[in-house]
């Protein structure tokens, strides 16, 4: 079954995981409406890609893409996107994924820094586009969807959202991404209009190559530093730990098979209000990525040992050992 007569929105897709959805559901079949800032590769840009290029590679695979310049940071841009689909279209949108997210640059440069010491505008920097924006779009796409009754809205957003990660203003706003799409759902489900929260992996997006990756690579290059002491040791042995996640991450196009899939599900509304994760969607519906390799999610005892670099350990281990979600929510429980 192809997408094809589907129509599309995904936000933030210059490059990422929103650029290797966009190239998923334009290959299924799908008219992807694509937004971004970035229209054309420039210098001095905070990471290769533009909405030109996702275009352009969703054409080559033979999709419709059609590239929109939008900052989600102005109301005024998110009000044209859907007055535009709506008019080009007919008022059909089937699926809206919400993953623009400005704040990765910022983050990065942050990240050791407690809230305190950051100004009170990070909370906007991080949240204004990544969580507010979503919110819109949803409402947006919802005002569409619930005339055709039917349609699908996907908010990405992350394993932040259960335990802390990066920073403060980060964690809020990735749980409040999950719980958007829960209480959405409730008012949508009599509309047949479907609305869930995809985690992804760890994946091998260009920021990540440029933060991550390409430091991590430089000291190998450069060596051991020897005895440093303890606390060195530690948390060398912790960012060696999210190294190879990363390193043994996914790509960007594995949570647009996830899409896809989703999108394709005839029963998607048993689904809708819940968070699903990228791993255990690929075990569902039997998805590769497209460098051959299969994730197992966070739950997978394997997948866990080879993130923590127990590479050997993990090859006796059977892909379906996993940790029960009881004990998951026993771990991060606040109840």
């Amino acid at each position: 079954m192809s997408l094809s007569g589907k129509v599309a929105i995904v936000t933030g897709a210059s490059r990422g995981i929103g650029k290797g959805i966009a190239l998923q559901l334009g290959e299924a079949g799908a008219t992807v409406y694509i937004t971004g800032r970035t229209v054309q590769s420039h210098a001095g840009a905070p990471a290769p890609g533009s909405l030109n290029e996702t275009a352009q590679e969703v054409e080559r695979r033979g999709g419709k893409c059609i590239p929109v310049a939008c900052d989600h940071s102005l109301d005024s841009d998110i009000d044209s996107l859907f007055e535009r689909v709506s008019r080009e279209q007919n008022g059909q949108l089937d699926i809206l994924v919400n993953n623009a997210y400005s704040a990765v640059d910022s983050i990065m440069k942050a990240r050791g820094v407690p809230f305190w010491k950051l100004p009170p505008t990070f909370w906007d920097e991080v949240n204004n586009v990544g969580l507010r924006n979503h919110y819109i779009c949803s409402v947006k796409a919802a005002q569409l969807m619930t005339e055709r009754k039917s349609g699908l809205i996907i908010n990405v957003s992350s394993i932040g959202g259960l335990t802390y990660l990066f920073n403060v203003p980060y964690g809020v706003g990735k749980a409040a991404c999950d719980r958007m799409a829960a209480d959405c759902a409730v008012e949508l489900k009599k509309h047949k209009v479907a609305f869930v929260s995809l985690w992804p992996g760890a994946v091998k997006t260009e920021l990540v190559k440029k933060y991550v990756l390409d430091p991590m690579e430089a000291r190998k290059k450069a060596g051991g530093s020897g005895d440093d002491g303890d606390l060195e040791r530690s948390a060398s042995r912790k960012a060696e730990v999210v190294e190879n996640m990363f390193a043994n991450g996914e790509t960007v196009e594995f949570s647009g098979k996830c899409v896809v899939a989703l999108a394709k599900d005839p029963n998607i509304m048993k689904k809708t209000g819940r968070v699903l994760l990228t791993g255990e969607l690929g075990s569902e519906y039997s998805l590769v990525d497209i460098d051959g390799r299969q994730h197992l999610g966070i739950r997978s005892v394997k997948e866990l040992l080879k993130q923590g670099g127990w590479t050997k350990t993990a090859e006796y281990i059977p892909q379906f050992l996993a940790i029960p979600r009881f004990v998951v929510n026993a771990y991060f429980g606040r109840f």
